[in-house]
């Protein structure tokens, strides 16, 4: 998806900067990131900075910023869609109408970029993308903080700590999926994919885990 947008909009003074963030390290992500050989910018995020900058809580998310480095669109969902929820968790795949409806929204959102590249489409004025920013609670403050010391005291071996940082973090920010997730797989990778995670969405109801961007 973002290697198809880079290269067709690359000529048009478009670039995709791709950030995985990643607090087993920087080498966990490597693998992943050769294996899609990008041309666009892929960048490595292990302490969350940039969630803390612009306020995201799950993957993927997409910040549209302009060539005067203004925020044009806050962080969104960037094509991806609840029709996961339903996949059959043995094969892990989908019914074909799921499946064709999430692609549906990806071409959407994908095609969305293209007019904003072209034609400035669904640039959002500067009073509506503040509006739209997510609000940092003083309870969201004090989550990045112990996501914070969470991952200092992990890297020190004082696991049980850490723990307890982390799910103090969820709690006060229950929204941030990238934090318990890297929570998550610190403890055990693969756990953040695991029975826990599907119980975490299955605690969401009606909740959606990807709310479609309002285009």
């Amino acid at each position: 998806m973002w290697q198809q947008l880079q290269d067709e909009l690359k000529n048009d003074g478009f670039m995709v900067v791709a950030v995985a963030e990643e607090s087993c390290g920087a080498e966990h992500a490597r693998t992943w990131i050769e294996q899609a050989k990008s041309t666009y910018w892929s960048l490595i995020d292990t302490y969350h900075r940039l969630s803390d900058l612009y306020n995201l809580v799950n993957v993927p998310q997409a910040i549209w910023i302009d060539e005067n480095g203004v925020v044009v669109r806050p962080p969104e969902t960037a094509g991806s869609t609840d029709h996961f929820r339903w996949m059959d968790r043995k094969t892990m795949t989908m019914a074909p109408e799921d499946q064709a409806a999430r692609l549906a929204a990806r071409e959407a959102y994908m095609a969305a970029v293209r007019d904003w590249v072209r034609t400035g489409r669904h640039a959002l004025p500067a009073d509506e993308a503040r509006d739209r920013q997510p609000v940092v609670t003083p309870a969201i403050a004090e989550a990045r903080a112990r996501f914070r010391l969470g991952l200092w005291l992990h890297a020190r071996e004082r696991r049980e700590e850490a723990a307890t940082q982390f799910a103090e973090a969820s709690r006060l920010h229950p929204d941030s999926w990238n934090m318990w997730r890297q929570a998550a797989d610190l403890d055990a990778v693969g756990k953040a994919s695991g029975p826990a995670f599907w119980e975490r969405v299955k605690a969401l109801g009606e909740k959606p885990y990807y709310p479609a961007p309002r285009l």
